[in-house]
């Protein structure tokens, strides 16, 4: 028999792994094959902390790690950590790092400061390729 605390394990690795998807306690509890009040007691007294708090702060430290090293738009930032709402973002953000989310990039140099080769280069190899028209792939050499 697994002990319970492997179980819960499973739903803060799901929430690791996946925290961009909409992800809700009842998700999480499937993982851990709790049922959802069960599992949101048994996950705060391991864990010190409530299932959704969990994955929220997830969600925020991403946000910050996207804010420091890239260009992206905060809305753009907001839906790709899985939030739904940028006002509620900012607010969550705000409540956990002390400062709105544009302040909280200004601390940091641009991001562009991470690529260290010339501009031309970066913007020709960061255009998307366009692969629609089945074009032959270059014949191997034995």
């Amino acid at each position: 028999m697994v002990p319970p605390a492997r179980h819960l394990l499973r739903a803060k690795d799901l929430a690791d792994a996946r925290y961009f998807e909409p992800l809700t306690v009842a998700d999480l509890a499937r993982a851990a094959g709790l049922s959802p009040a069960h599992f949101s007691r048994e996950f705060r007294r391991t864990f010190g902390e409530a299932p959704h708090q969990y994955l929220l702060t997830r969600r925020l430290e991403r946000a910050a790690a996207l804010l420091r090293n890239t260009d992206r738009t905060v809305t753009e930032i907001c839906f790709a950590v899985g939030l739904t709402s940028v006002g509620s973002f900012i607010t969550s953000f705000g409540r956990i790092y002390g400062v709105a989310p544009v302040v909280y990039r200004a601390t940091f140099p641009p991001a562009r400061r991470h690529i260290r080769i010339p501009d031309c280069v970066a913007l020709a190899y960061g255009r998307p390729q366009n692969r629609t028209f089945r074009e032959a792939e270059p014949a191997s050499r034995p």
